[in-house]
């Protein structure tokens, strides 16, 4: 796994502290990595050979009860959905949606997010930037799993019967679901609108936005242009560690390498690498319900070439600066740069999911 410590070039300026996280990429990530510098790269850990792209993820640890040590969850890599989503899409009626345009960067989520603020279901960009944030306990029998979904109308029904609204307490609730289940599927819907004009903005949000249903429906006047819609999806093995802990009685042991032991900070950051002629070729041209390409079988889009999974594992870049992120740690990485509550540049410890 190659270990690195950087300063993205998306969400560097949210107040934290350094972290690990996990990032499919190609050769010419860099501090200072641009759009055409990424079309360079001679190889990607993505599967798609046109998409030079980078996507972030934070990585999840186990702090054991008995030792205070931290021990890196495994996951099974990050998939990355591309959507037809909205009414702007073909199949809805809509004119179609575009690619991503060259040097959009863009995030979803907030690495110092502890808490919602905003009611669920209200509407605004405010609130599904919130609920752009899903987790499910996953079961793979007869019984029925858990969801963020769920919880979301828990604090819903709570809202309308005037009960207090205490969002930071939320997680409890699906901690204790979580403990014997068959894994922590995380999820996070990116905007798929652009104002048209700017590739990033200062807050790095507000030259996108959301669909006003978040997969689904209109975009904001604002943001008239309507994109693909990408969700990130990583499914963390923490069954494997449910024997070591006591939800009756241990303090919730899952953390995310950012601090963060609510789950409301799970975020995601892209730096757009694609070939974008391809890319817009895929969406206007391989969303055919008569042929394999409108099932999702991206290896029939005559525009994309899928790469054998290998090839990913053996696209590596060096590593900036070495800290052991796996295994068993006495503390989560970052702590040789500043105390993980501490206000900092963000620095990301950037790793494969392989």
């Amino acid at each position: 796994m190659s270990i690195r410590y950087m300063v993205p070039t998306v969400g560097k300026f949210f107040p934290s502290s350094p972290f690990a996280q996990h990032m499919p990429l190609s050769t010419e990530f860099a501090l200072n990595s641009t759009f055409d510098t990424l079309r360079t790269s001679t190889c990607t850990s993505c599967l798609v050979a046109q998409d030079l792209s980078n996507y972030w993820f934070p990585k999840l640890y186990f702090r054991d009860p008995q030792t205070g040590k931290f021990e890196d969850v495994p996951n099974g890599g990050l998939l990355v959905y591309y959507q037809n989503r909205g009414n702007a899409d073909v199949a809805q009626g809509g004119p179609g949606l575009k690619a991503f345009p060259p040097g959009l960067k863009m995030i979803s989520g907030s690495p110092i997010r502890r808490s919602r603020k905003y009611p669920p279901g209200s509407g605004s960009q405010q609130e599904l930037a919130e609920r752009a944030i899903e987790w499910s306990c996953l079961r793979y029998t007869a019984t029925t799993g858990y969801d963020s979904t769920q919880l979301g109308m828990v604090l819903l029904e709570s809202l309308n019967a005037n009960l207090p609204y205490r969002s930071h307490q939320a997680p409890m609730a699906f901690q204790i679901q979580l403990a014997k289940r068959a894994g922590l599927n995380a999820r996070i819907h990116m905007p798929a609108c652009w104002d048209g004009v700017n590739l990033d903005s200062a807050d790095h949000i507000s030259h996108t936005a959301f669909l006003s249903e978040l997969d689904n429906g209109d975009c904001p006047s604002t943001h008239p242009v309507a994109m693909m819609k990408m969700l990130y999806e990583v499914t963390w093995d923490v069954q494997s560690m449910a024997t070591r802990w006591d939800p009756t009685k241990d303090t919730w042991p899952f953390v995310y390498s950012d601090g963060d032991s609510t789950g409301y900070s799970w975020h995601a950051d892209f730096q757009n690498g694609w070939d974008v002629e391809a890319l817009q070729n895929a969406i206007d041209k391989c969303n055919n319900p008569s042929d394999a390409t409108g099932q999702g079988d991206t290896s029939a889009c005559q525009f994309l070439t899928v790469l054998p999974a290998d090839n990913g594992k053996q696209c590596k870049i060096d590593a900036t600066v070495t800290e052991p992120i796996t295994g068993v740690l006495d503390r989560l990485p970052g702590y040789a740069f500043g105390c993980i509550r501490c206000f900092s540049n963000l620095i990301h410890i950037l790793s494969y999911p392989f």
